[in-house]
C-alpha cells in the first residue's frame, strides 16, 4: 500500500518566505520547508497497481497554469484547541478549477468524494491541545505574512511515509499545466 495525496509543490522562494515566520509559537511542531506544499486532494492508502492507474488518470488533466499568492495566517481547531496553523492562499479561480478536476478524477477512479470543503492553505505547524488564547499573540504577529504571486506550472502526486520525526514526502509524478502565450 502507498499513502498518496495530490498537491502543488512550492517554489524555493515561497518556502523561504514561509519559513521566516516559523519561530516563537509555543508548542508548535514546525513543518520542514522541504515538505511545504498545498494539498489538493488527500487520497490515502492505495494498492501499488491502483497508484499507477491513478497517476495515469491524473496525467489526462488539462488545466491552465496560474499564479498564487499567500497572505495572512489561519488555523484549524477542534473544540477550542488549535491543531494546526497555516498560510492563507489568495483567492484563485485557476486553483479552484484544478482542484475540482483532480477531485473528479479521483472519484472516477473509485475513491469516495471528499466530504470537507476545500480550504486551500499551506500548513506551517502542528499543535496538540493548544487553546487558541495561548497562541493568539503569535497569530496576530505572524498574520502580516505576505508572499507575492508566484507561478504554478504543475501539480504532483506524492507518497507520504509516516515515521519518527514526521512524514517524508516523495514526489512520484509531476503533471504540467498549460501555459498560454502572453
Amino acid at each position: 500500500m502507498m499513502r498518496l495525496f495530490v498537491a502543488l509543490p512550492l517554489p524555493v522562494d515561497a518556502r523561504a518566505q514561509l519559513s521566516a515566520v516559523q519561530s516563537g509559537l509555543v508548542g508548535g511542531r514546525w513543518i520542514d520547508p522541504q515538505n511545504m506544499h498545498l494539498t489538493l486532494r488527500f487520497i490515502g492508502d492505495v494498492p501499488e497497481p491502483d497508484a499507477r492507474d491513478l497517476s495515469l488518470a491524473l496525467s489526462e488533466i488539462h488545466a491552465p497554469a496560474f499564479d498564487l499568492s499567500l497572505s495572512g495566517i489561519g488555523h484549524f481547531d477542534r473544540r477550542g484547541n488549535v491543531h494546526s496553523v497555516w498560510a492563507r492562499v489568495g483567492k484563485c479561480d485557476g486553483l479552484t478549477h484544478l482542484q475540482a478536476k483532480i477531485e473528479s478524477v479521483v472519484v472516477r477512479a473509485g475513491y469516495a468524494p471528499e466530504q470537507r470543503k476545500f480550504t486551500p492553505h499551506i500548513t506551517l505547524a502542528r499543535l496538540k491541545d493548544t487553546p487558541l488564547e495561548r497562541i493568539g499573540p503569535w497569530l496576530e504577529d505572524a498574520g502580516v505574512l505576505s508572499v507575492p504571486p508566484f507561478p504554478v506550472p504543475e501539480f504532483a502526486l506524492f507518497q507520504s511515509q509516516l515515521g519518527h520525526g514526521g512524514a517524508k514526502y516523495t514526489e512520484l509524478a509531476a503533471y504540467l499545466l498549460i501555459k498560454f502565450a502572453e
